[in-house]
């Protein structure tokens, strides 16, 4: 016998019941607590949210390139001698035919004056051998001259007319020479490069002032032979100037090369850019898009969808909660990195995005301030 009292043992079922009753109300504390924990909501920041927008949304290949001037053009002397003054420096506008600069001209003047005298004997000579002609034909009519004196008046009349032409020729030789003296702009716009100054000595050809029209400039680029078949002639393009932060400037599609590079696989493309204010000046890079599809849509951010599945997913912030909802996506925007929805969310739905992405679909969810530090995101 193990000599244990009934007193004993009663005392032990007491004691075992008070362990069970303390091991019971713990285990309840737990699940308590557990659930609890399942119920609490996740909290992200405003950053980790985005919503559905209607906009406008454009896709196309991508170009790049250096503005120059639709019109520029190299003044060259046409004449030698000396420079005497310059009448424009470099940033200067100048308007159609005006004086750039003065080559010594003495010398063309005189010639010039010669040959106006040249003109004024060669046009008397010319009025003589006309009447003589003219009379000698009365005269031969009436039968009183032989017709060797009417063919005589005939030769006369003819080489005077011819001795006229020449001088009338080296008269407007002379006269563009003594015009070329003058150099003057060829049309209105901006001296970009001025080449010479007043006592430099120049030969014909010699370049003196690069004009430029900055009126339209044009931007020459080159987009993947593979996408060739969205860029047309005629089609609008959007892009970004460096100078120029948070400005869009327009333009469109006006020549293609009908020629590929062997080497890079790129078509050259050459965009013209209307220019009114003379905003843009050449030789800054550009870089922008062909606009072969626009239209207003739903848009939303590249990184609120999902693409890794069979079918684009997001994750919609709807009563509360997260769920998981297929997309059927239209075109993307790689400038603006940007979907078009077609289907399963609307415009004004709620999104996450970034690291909120990875709540799970049915969990509360909870938007916090910007800066509240104890966001966390589950």
């Amino acid at each position: 016998m193990l000599g244990i009292t009934n007193g004993q043992s009663r005392r032990a079922l007491a004691v075992a019941s008070v362990v069970l009753l303390a091991a019971c109300g713990d285990s309840e504390a737990d699940a308590k607590s557990s659930s609890t924990a399942e119920a609490a909501p996740s909290t992200v920041g405003p950053e980790n949210i985005t919503v559905v927008k209607t906009q406008p949304i454009s896709s196309g290949p991508v170009i790049s390139g250096t503005l120059v001037a639709e019109r520029e053009a190299t003044v060259r002397a046409q004449i030698s001698g000396p420079v005497l003054s310059t009448h424009a420096d470099e940033g200067s506008r100048v308007s159609a035919g005006a004086l750039l600069a003065i080559i010594d001209d003495r010398t063309l003047r005189d010639q010039f004056l010669g040959a106006r005298s040249g003109v004024t004997t060669a046009q008397s000579t010319a009025d003589i051998a006309a009447r003589e002609l003219s009379r000698s034909e009365k005269l031969s009519e009436a039968g009183a001259i032989a017709e060797r004196e009417l063919e005589g008046a005939r030769r006369a009349n003819v080489a005077a007319q011819a001795q006229l032409a020449d001088a009338q020729a080296r008269l407007s030789l002379a006269q563009k020479q003594l015009n070329d003296a003058r150099v003057r702009a060829p049309f209105a716009g901006v001296v970009s490069v001025r080449s010479v100054n007043g006592g430099d000595v120049v030969q014909p050809g010699a370049p003196m002032f690069t004009i430029i029209d900055p009126s339209s400039m044009r931007l020459e680029g080159a987009v993947p032979a593979a996408r060739l078949s969205e860029v047309k002639v005629g089609v609008a393009t959007a892009f970004e100037v460096n100078g120029y932060p948070d400005r869009t400037f327009e333009g469109k599609v006006v020549r293609i090369n009908p020629s590929a590079d062997a080497s890079t696989g790129q078509v050259r493309v050459v965009v013209s850019i209307p220019n009114a204010r003379s905003a843009l000046v050449g030789g800054l890079f550009a870089e922008g898009r062909v606009k072969s599809q626009s239209h207003e849509a739903p848009v939303v951010g590249a990184n609120a969808v999902d693409v890794r599945g069979v079918r684009p997913t997001v994750l919609r912030l709807k009563g509360g909660r997260a769920e998981r909802v297929e997309v059927e996506l239209g075109i993307r925007d790689e400038a603006t990195e940007t979907y078009e929805i077609v289907s399963g969310v609307a415009a004004g739905d709620t999104l996450l995005v970034g690291a909120a992405q990875g709540i799970t679909p049915g969990t509360q969810v909870r938007v916090g301030a910007p800066n509240d530090r104890s966001l966390t995101t589950r």
